[in-house]
C-alpha cells in the first residue's frame, strides 16, 4: 500500500509539473506579440534570454530582479532590435497592406481600408481622465500608420481602456497605451499570469518613416514585437527625449497635454514588469479617441 501510495504522488508531482510548464509556455508565447518591451531590453541593454521575455504587460519571475543600468554605449542585438522585413515605400503612401495576425489576447477590428486618404491633414484627441492630449499626425510621413490609428479611433476601438506601462528611467520614458483588453476597470499587476500588455486588434502592418528617427519628448510611436511587419493597436507616449533604435514607427507629435504625461511619471509605478517598465501609479485612462480631418 505504502508502495501504491507513493506512486500516486509521485505522478501527481509530474502531473503538476507538466502542467505548470504548458503554463510557462503559453504565456511566454502570448508575451511575443504585442508592445514595446523589446525596446526596453535595448535600452537597457539585456543581453541575455530575449526569447523568453515578454514584450507587453504581463512579467515574468524575473521581474522581481532590477534590471541592468543604461549605459551611454549600450546598443541593441540583432535578435534584440526589430527586423525591418517589410519593404521600403514611398511616402504618402498610396496603398496600404494589412494582414490577420495571430496570437495575442486579441480584440478584433475590421481592416482598415487599403486606400488611404493619402492628402489629408489629421489631428487626433486622446480625452483621459486627466485631460485631452493632443496629437498632429504624420499622414505624409506615416500613412498607411495613421490610416490604421484614425480607422481604430473612429471604431472606437480604444474607449475605456486604460494605459498599462510607464517606464521613467533607464534611458526609457514612455507611456504604453493601446491594449484594447487593458479595460479601465480593470486593476493592472505585473503577475506572470497577466495577459495585458499582449493584446492587438487582430491584424498586422509593416513599419513606416523610420529612415533617420528619433525619439523626443512629445513623440507618438508605434509599439511591435521585435519585426518590422509587426504594428498593430499599441502605441508609445514619449514625455522625454527616450534613446532608441529606429525600429519603431514615429507617426505624431503632441502639441497639448506633455504635462499631463510627465506628472504621471512623476507618480511612478505600483510594480515592475520583468521586460522593464511598470503599471502607471496615476491611472491613465483613454475615455475616447477623437480624430480632426482637414484637406489642402
Amino acid at each position: 500500500m505504502a508502495g501504491s501510495s507513493d506512486r500516486a504522488r509521485r505522478r501527481a508531482r509530474e502531473q503538476y509539473e507538466a502542467q505548470r510548464q504548458a503554463r510557462r509556455e503559453r504565456q511566454q508565447k502570448n508575451r511575443k506579440r504585442f508592445g514595446v518591451g523589446i525596446v526596453v531590453l535595448c535600452v537597457v541593454g539585456l543581453a541575455v534570454g530575449l526569447s523568453a521575455v515578454f514584450i507587453g504587460g504581463g512579467s515574468s519571475e524575473a521581474a522581481k530582479k532590477p534590471a541592468a543600468k543604461a549605459t551611454a554605449s549600450a546598443s541593441a542585438s540583432p535578435s534584440a532590435s526589430a527586423t525591418t522585413s517589410a519593404a521600403a515605400v514611398t511616402e504618402p503612401a498610396t496603398h496600404c497592406s494589412y494582414t490577420a495576425s495571430a496570437g495575442g489576447a486579441v480584440v478584433k477590428a475590421s481592416l482598415p481600408p487599403a486606400t488611404p486618404d493619402y492628402k489629408a491633414d489629421y489631428a487626433a484627441t486622446l480625452n483621459t481622465n486627466l485631460g485631452p492630449i493632443k496629437i498632429d499626425l504624420a499622414n505624409s510621413k506615416a500613412t498607411c500608420t495613421v490610416n490604421s490609428f484614425v480607422h481604430l479611433a473612429s471604431a472606437n476601438f480604444w474607449n475605456s481602456t486604460q494605459c498599462h506601462r510607464m517606464s521613467d528611467s533607464d534611458g526609457l520614458y514612455i507611456l504604453q497605451c493601446g491594449d484594447p483588453t487593458s479595460k479601465s476597470s480593470l486593476k493592472l499587476t505585473c503577475s506572470a499570469s497577466s495577459t495585458v500588455g499582449t493584446g492587438g486588434p487582430g491584424y498586422e502592418f509593416a513599419s513606416e518613416n523610420l529612415k533617420g528617427a528619433t525619439y523626443p519628448a512629445g513623440t507618438v510611436a508605434m509599439a511591435n514585437s521585435g519585426s518590422a511587419d509587426s504594428n498593430g493597436s499599441q502605441f508609445f507616449l514619449v514625455f522625454k527625449a527616450t534613446s532608441l533604435p529606429a525600429d519603431y514607427t514615429p507617426f505624431g507629435t503632441i502639441t497639448s497635454g506633455l504635462d499631463i504625461l510627465q506628472n504621471v511619471a512623476k507618480a511612478g509605478t505600483t510594480c515592475t514588469y520583468s521586460a522593464g517598465g511598470g503599471v502607471p501609479k496615476e491611472k491613465v485612462v483613454i475615455n475616447s479617441v477623437s480624430i480632426k480631418k482637414s484637406t489642402a
